[in-house]
C-alpha cells in the first residue's frame, strides 16, 4: 500500500497550472485585491465543507470521498481552462475548493487506518513523510512538464486541460484501494448520526488544551503559508525580466523558464524535507519540541523577508520562499502526527478536517487583506509591493512563540 499511497500523491501533484496560476490570474487583467476576494471565497466554500466532508467520509465511506474529490478538481480544471470572464472564475474555484475539502484529512485517515491495522503507529511521522516526499516528486516532474507546456502552447490555459490526465489515472487507483481503509464506516449511516459525530468531534477540539493549541499552530502557520505561496510567482517574473537571461525568448517563455527552475529546486528540496522530517523529531526529542523549534526558522525568514522584498532584492526574496517551502515540508508531516494523538479511528479524517478547516479560515481572512496590501505598495509606494507577506509571517510566528509556546512548557 505504500506504494499506492505514494502514487496518490504523485499523481495528486501533477497539477501544471500551479507554478503559473497567479500569472494566468494576473494575465486576464486581475488585480491582487481580486485574485484575494478569489482566494477567499475558495476558502469560505471550503471551510463550509470541509468538517461535513470528514464526517461523510468517517461514516459514509473514505475512498468514496476521495472519488468525489477528484471528480471535482477535474471540473475545476476544466472550467479555469474554458473560462473567459472573472465570474466564471468563482465556479472554477468553488469546485476546487469542494475538491480540496473531501481529500485533506481524509487520505490521511486512510494511511493512519493502515498502519494501525499493520500495528505501525509508531512509525506516523515517518510513513507520512515518505509518501508526502513522493507528492513533492510529483511536483518536481510537474514543472518540468508544465514548462515545456507553457513554453510549447505559449500560454498558460492549456496547462489546466493537461492537468486532467493524471486525475483520471488517481481516479482508477482510489477505486481499487482495499475496503477495509474506509475505516470503522457503518451500513446505514443518517443525518442525526453526522451531526452527532461532527458536535462530539468539535467538543473535543474546544475541550483539550493542547488540540486547540495545534489548531492555533496550524491557523498561524498553514493559514499564513497557504495565503502567501504563490506570490512567489510575481517576483520570480519581476527578477526574471530584470535580467539579461535567454534573451532570444518573449518574456512568458523567459518567465516559465526560470519558474521551472525555482521550482524544480523548490520541490526536490521539499521531497527531501518531508522524507526526513523524522528525523528532525529525534533530533530534538520528539514532535512537540521539534516544533517549538521551527517557529523560530520561520519568524526569521518571514522577518529576512520584509527588507529584501521592500527593496526589492529578489534573487535573495526567491531563496527565502524557496527555504519556507522546504520549513513548511519538516513542519506539515510533524503537525499531522500530532493531530493524530487526539484522533480515534471513527474519527481521524473529522479531527483532520477540522485542522484543514481551521486554516482555510484564516487563509480566507488573509488573502484579501494580503491582496489589498500589495495593490495599495504597488499604486501608492516607491518600495516594492511585495514586503506585507513577510510582515503578516514575522507577527503571527511572534504571536505563537510569545503565548502558545510559552504557555505549553
Amino acid at each position: 500500500m505504500l506504494k499506492r499511497f505514494s502514487l496518490y500523491g504523485f499523481l495528486k501533484n501533477q497539477r501544471y497550472f500551479e507554478p503559473f496560476l497567479l500569472l494566468f490570474l494576473l494575465e486576464k487583467g486581475i488585480s491582487f485585491t481580486e485574485i484575494g476576494i478569489l482566494v477567499g471565497f475558495r476558502e469560505i466554500c471550503r471551510n463550509f465543507s470541509e468538517i461535513p466532508s470528514g464526517v461523510l467520509a468517517d461514516l459514509y465511506g473514505r475512498r468514496r470521498s476521495m472519488i468525489f474529490s477528484f471528480t471535482s478538481y477535474i471540473a475545476s480544471f476544466l472550467i479555469f481552462g474554458f473560462s473567459n470572464f472573472y465570474w466564471q472564475l468563482f465556479f472554477a474555484m468553488f469546485f476546487f475548493a469542494l475538491g480540496d475539502a473531501f481529500r485533506t484529512g481524509t487520505h490521511k485517515a486512510m494511511i493512519f487506518t493502515w498502519l494501525k491495522l499493520n500495528n505501525r503507529t509508531e512509525e506516523r511521522s515517518k510513513v507520512y513523510g515518505y509518501t508526502r516526499s513522493w507528492s513533492k516528486i510529483g511536483s518536481a516532474v510537474s514543472i518540468l512538464l508544465a514548462t515545456i507546456f507553457v513554453i510549447y502552447e505559449n500560454n498558460y490555459t492549456s496547462i489546466f486541460f493537461y492537468s486532467v490526465i493524471p486525475y483520471v489515472f488517481g481516479l482508477i487507483n482510489f477505486i481499487t484501494y482495499p475496503k477495509e481503509l474506509d475505516g470503522l464506516s457503518i451500513e446505514k449511516p443518517n443525518l442525526t448520526l453526522v451531526f452527532y459525530h461532527l458536535w462530539e468531534s468539535l467538543k473535543k477540539v474546544v475541550k483539550f488544551k493542547k488540540l486547540r493549541n495545534l489548531v492555533f499552530e496550524s491557523i498561524s502557520f498553514e493559514g499564513v503559508f497557504t495565503t502567501t505561496k504563490d506570490y512567489i510567482q510575481p517576483i520570480v517574473q519581476n527578477y526574471t525580466l530584470a535580467i539579461p537571461f535567454l534573451l532570444f525568448m518573449d518574456n512568458k517563455g523567459r518567465t516559465a523558464v526560470i519558474i521551472g527552475i525555482v521550482y524544480f529546486i523548490l520541490y526536490i528540496l521539499s521531497a527531501f524535507a518531508s522524507r526526513n522530517s523524522h528525523k528532525i523529531a529525534e533530533r530534538f526529542g520528539g514532535e512537540y519540541p521539534a516544533c517549538k523549534k521551527l517557529w523560530y526558522v520561520d519568524l526569521a525568514i518571514y522577518t529576512a523577508l520584509i527588507p529584501f522584498l521592500f527593496f526589492e532584492l529578489y534573487l535573495i526574496a526567491i531563496i527565502l520562499f524557496i527555504l519556507l517551502f522546504v520549513l513548511q515540508n519538516v513542519w506539515r508531516p510533524l503537525l499531522i502526527s500530532r493531530f493524530d494523538d487526539f484522533a480515534t479511528e471513527q474519527e481521524g479524517a473529522t479531527i483532520l478536517s477540522i485542522e484543514s478547516q481551521a486554516q482555510s479560515t484564516s487563509a480566507m481572512i488573509f488573502a484579501p487583506l494580503v491582496g489589498f496590501a500589495v495593490d495599495t505598495m504597488k499604486d501608492h509606494s516607491q518600495s516594492g509591493e511585495f514586503w506585507p507577506i513577510g510582515l503578516l509571517g514575522a507577527s503571527l510566528a511572534l504571536i505563537i512563540i510569545l503565548f502558545v509556546n510559552k504557555a505549553a512548557k
